[in-house]
């Protein structure tokens, strides 16, 4: 009789563990040694439309083919070798399981992102006999962190870009300029620094206004852009002046670069309220030089080349 009553203890605890298993908001699935499913709760059953009767005494990766089946075994190994818990974060690993995500908060991300925890489950003798797999859903928390980081990565963007033009602005562009030069202090090397600027510009905002020299600034830009390299470090220095970095390049090597953007500029034709708005450039070359006792100097030397051009007539390219 005490054999009877112990046994129907044991059924009894045994469904209530089971009920309690199909509340948890979790998804569970315990797994034997060759990976036949031996629990497979409701959450499991809702997002994978497999019901438990169909699954269980199956190979999981088998009944659910989609999964990353080296990866999740070696897992499950790992933590019966160690006798340890295993983790595994969304952020490394987004989506294990592949469920559709339904949460209203996290709208925009097809799929679940998810938790997973391995708990290797010993029996009497302490053998792991069995893995219990528990996933989180995090879809809310993957969104809104994933939004925190485009919306930090924009602010970065956005305090090193020129908003007229979209090059690097004077801050950041000056940031990277210094960092060169000290690189090339300490590990030696040639670059080149081209600095230039819009002949009578200030013709241009007085003849058709500042919108229009906005646009006329905007172009100058895109056509630096194009003839760039994706090496070169391009930034607005102010009004209309403009300043590129030539990394790896000596000065005869940035003529061609300044003769190709200061002919793009020459041969550019902006149609203006019917009229046709023809503009150059004027620019300065220099190559850095070891007796530069700081960045300044260099700087001031392009300067000094840019002037030159403008005391030639403009619509030129001077190196110094």
């Amino acid at each position: 009789m005490t054999t009877m009553t112990t046994m129907t203890l044991e059924l009894t605890d045994f469904h209530w563990t089971m009920q309690l298993l199909d509340t948890l908001d979790a998804g569970l699935v315990v797994v034997d040694r060759e990976y036949r499913v031996c629990a497979w709760n409701s959450f499991m059953q809702h997002y994978s439309g497999i019901n438990a009767d169909n699954i269980m005494g199956k190979c999981l990766f088998r009944s659910y083919p989609n999964l990353p089946e080296r990866w999740l075994k070696a897992k499950l190994e790992s933590t019966a070798k160690l006798k340890t818990r295993g983790f595994s974060n969304w952020e490394d690993r987004p989506i294990i399981f592949e469920f559709k995500n339904f949460s209203p908060v996290s709208q925009g991300l097809l799929n679940m992102y998810q938790n997973m925890v391995i708990t290797p489950l010993k029996s009497p003798k302490g053998e792991v006999t069995h893995f219990a797999i528990m996933l989180q859903d995090v879809s809310d928390i993957a969104k809104s962190k994933m939004h925190l980081k485009r919306s930090n990565e924009k602010l970065t963007e956005m305090g090193r870009t020129d908003g007229l033009t979209g090059l690097f602005n004077r801050a950041f562009w000056e940031s990277k300029f210094v960092e060169e030069f000290n690189s090339l202090q300490t590990h030696g090397g040639t670059s080149t620094l081209v600095m230039f600027d819009i002949d009578h510009f200030k013709r241009v905002n007085d003849t058709y206004g500042h919108a229009i020299g906005d646009f006329v600034i905007r172009e100058t830009a895109q056509q630096l852009m194009k003839a760039a390299r994706g090496s070169d470090v391009c930034g607005r220095y102010g009004g209309e002046e403009f300043a590129v970095l030539l990394t790896e390049t000596t000065a005869d090597q940035a003529s061609y670069f300044a003769e190709r953007l200061r002919k793009r500029i020459e041969e550019l034709s902006l149609a203006i309220d019917g009229h046709e708005l023809k503009y150059t450039i004027s620019l300065g070359i220099t190559e850095y030089n070891l007796l530069d006792t700081g960045h300044l100097d260099w700087l001031k030397r392009a300067d000094k080349a840019l002037y030159q051009s403008k005391e030639a007539g403009r619509n030129a390219t001077s190196i110094l």
